[in-house]
């Protein structure tokens, strides 16, 4: 991919997330101590309840959401994952591999603003933790939304794992004393990359409440917007449907 055709912001993340593949599955890991293991999963479901025959996890990363897909997929469903970054897609080839699923899914780089897939394509749209990055403070987030819409087959769903803000302003204030205070140093030492999780705890700390996600969908053009929260609000899954 040229990243010369990239917005600051996108080429921003493209190289934070190029730099930090070798430890980035087990920062994820300490930093919601194992809990995301659980809400993919969650959110592998999801995808997989209005029995789809094709699946699409966009910014896949390092496949663990496609995996839990493909896992749970019945015979004859096509599982996608498409990532801007290929040190992460080249994690995900070997993961899924191991995992027992590589001829089940397909992992393709792309990016997107610009989905390499046709108009319709696909009966549900997954993303985990990566729509945090598609839209917070990003200057092209309306593309993006539009071409997960695009690449929607009507009814089909978008299904969004991703952290959120608790109503409490107690837990609230908690969680971001928690991400400044630990998520932060922790996985600037781990990844020695200072930069990336700084960002990650500024992001987080900051990132839109669950009514504004949910706007923020149906202004694209999504309907049917529910949300359930995650771990007393810290996380949560939005599904919006075309």
């Amino acid at each position: 991919m040229d990243t010369a055709n990239l917005s600051p912001k996108s080429d921003h993340i493209h190289r934070m997330f190029t730099a930090v593949p070798p430890r980035y599955d087990l920062i994820n890991h300490i930093m919601t101590f194992g809990q995301d293991i659980r809400w993919r999963r969650l959110a592998a479901k999801a995808c997989l309840e209005k029995k789809p025959q094709r699946v699409l996890d966009i910014g896949c990363g390092t496949g663990d959401l496609t995996i839990n897909i493909a896992r749970s997929a019945g015979k004859g469903v096509e599982v996608t994952g498409v990532d801007f970054c290929q040190p992460m897609l080249e994690l995900a080839e070997k993961k899924a591999a191991q995992s027992g699923v590589g001829e089940k899914v397909k992992f393709v780089y792309g990016e997107a603003t610009n989905l390499p897939f046709p108009d319709g394509h696909f009966d549900c749209v997954g993303i985990s933790f990566a729509f945090r990055n598609l839209t917070y403070k990003n200057p092209v987030k309306e593309k993006h939304l539009s071409e997960v819409f695009r690449v929607l087959k009507r009814n089909g769903r978008y299904v969004i794992v991703e952290s959120s803000q608790p109503a409490n302003r107690t837990l609230k204030t908690l969680f971001n004393l928690f991400l400044r205070g630990f998520v932060a140093p922790v996985g600037s030492l781990i990844s020695n990359n200072r930069g990336a999780y700084k960002y990650l705890a500024e992001s987080v700390s900051h990132f839109y409440s669950p009514p504004e996600v949910k706007q923020m969908l149906l202004t694209a053009g999504f309907s049917d917007v529910s949300y359930r929260p995650l771990v007393f609000g810290t996380a949560g899954i939005h599904i919006a449907t075309k």
